[in-house]
């Protein structure tokens, strides 16, 4: 969230800024002229406070000289009744004010890449070779039924499409993915933790979910609850209306959840499989620090999220995002994608942003600076580490053999406690 106090200092560096992500800046002028309007109320209060202040020493005076005050004290009373009204109105318009800013997105950082789209996304690395068969390769979906490792159509029974079924062997490789995630962070120096799947509406104000991903979400409105789109909301919130030592920063939390998106926006793109579904598991990283060593910590955190791939030896790209393809709430970002050998394509693996203080002063999180003596807002940071759905898909493509069965990868041998997935 961007405070009114830095539109009102900073609007045409904001403006730049907003217009390079594609946003419509009119809203700002919006914000500005109501502001005005909310800052005269402000003074008229005060103007109209000083003058029955002024009364009351009248009203007093002539009491303890027995002399009449009525007519002052009608005066107060007309008063108090205008001061009344217009702070009514002041915070009406107030609260239009804040309701309006928490729609603009964050202004991205000056190194991000300009361009509208996705198609403008800079290409920084590569990692690994793209595996080569010497047979007709399947696709993730074919070997998984043929391995009996997912069930789409029971889960499209219980609960609908885009809740698949792991069961057997399929339901051991997604266990032994995330606690293989887990420990890998964990010797990284994350704290692991384990957050609740659903949280109030303040937690996804904080994070940038609402209002602005509203239909996207999954809501109990009995109960004021949302779904969780992933553990970064409630790990984010962990230090809400709280202020942290500096000397304990950064502070570094992994956590595996169950996520839950009804992908809104998603008609006509690619859905079969696991691809793009509605519930699916995820290990989550996310670092509170100083603005000072932020975008440090974003490259320390990408390279966290990599060494899984790098372990599993599995070949992918880093992509930096580009203005016009930068999420709502990331200064700047990083997605880590994954080569489908079936696909023949990249899949998202996991997006490492940088937020800067834009959640921190939605949820007033803070810290005092050592150098300066004063509260500030922290940086915040998260990245998945990694999502599961579509690691999923690149294993079961890429450890491929030609007999039908899938070679687990060395990481994972002690987990799963087997060498290959057979119908054997």
């Amino acid at each position: 969230m961007i405070s009114l106090k830095n539109i009102r200092d900073n609007k045409q560096k904001i403006c730049e800024r907003l217009l390079a992500k594609n946003f419509d800046i009119s809203i700002i002028d919006v914000i500005l002229e109501k502001d005005a309007i909310w800052r005269s109320g402000i003074s008229q209060v005060e103007k109209l406070k000083e003058q029955r202040n002024q009364a009351s020493k009248e009203v007093a005076v002539l009491k303890k000289e027995k002399k009449n005050a009525d007519l002052i004290i009608e005066k107060m009373q007309f008063v108090s009744t205008e001061i009344k009204k217009i702070d009514i109105k002041n915070n009406e318009i107030k609260d239009e004010i804040d309701s309006l800013i928490l729609t603009i997105p964050n202004t991205p950082h000056i190194s991000v890449p300009i361009g509208k789209d996705e198609t403008s996304n800079v290409v920084i690395k590569e990692w690994g070779e793209k595996p080569q068969f010497d047979f007709k390769i399947q696709g993730h979906s074919e070997i998984a039924e043929k391995l009996n490792l997912l069930d789409f159509k029971v889960g499209s029974l219980i609960s609908g499409s885009g809740f698949p079924v792991y069961i057997g062997l399929g339901a051991k490789l997604e266990r032994s993915l995330i606690n293989f995630m887990l420990d890998i962070h964990a010797d990284n120096g994350y704290k692991e933790t384990f957050p609740p799947f659903m949280v109030n509406r303040d937690s996804m104000q904080t994070t940038g979910q609402v209002p602005k991903f509203l239909d996207d979400m999954y809501e109990l409105p009995r109960d004021e609850l949302f779904s969780i789109p992933t553990a970064e909301v409630p790990v984010t919130n962990y230090y809400r209306d709280q202020v942290v030592e500096e000397a304990s920063l950064p502070i570094k939390f992994a956590a595996y959840s169950a996520c839950f998106r009804r992908e809104a926006g998603s008609y006509g793109k690619d859905t079969k499989g696991l691809l793009r579904l509605h519930q699916f598991n995820k290990v989550e990283l996310v670092k509170f620090t100083t603005p000072d060593e932020s975008y440090n910590e974003l490259e320390l955190l990408l390279s966290d999220a990599e060494k899984i791939l790098q372990f599993l030896g599995l070949h992918y790209r880093v992509i930096e995002l580009c203005l016009g393809d930068l999420s709502f709430s990331a200064s700047k970002c990083y997605d880590i994608e994954v080569w489908s050998p079936f696909e023949e394509k990249y899949l998202e693996v996991s997006s490492c942003s940088n937020f800067e203080d834009f959640q921190s002063y939605r949820g007033n999180m803070r810290f005092r600076s050592a150098k300066t003596g004063k509260m500030e807002f922290l940086h915040t940071l998260n990245g998945s580490g990694l999502a599961t759905p579509r690691l999923m898909v690149a294993l079961l493509e890429n450890y491929q053999s030609q007999d039908g069965s899938v070679a687990i990868p060395k990481p994972l041998k002690e987990y799963m406690r087997m060498d290959c997935i057979s119908n054997d």
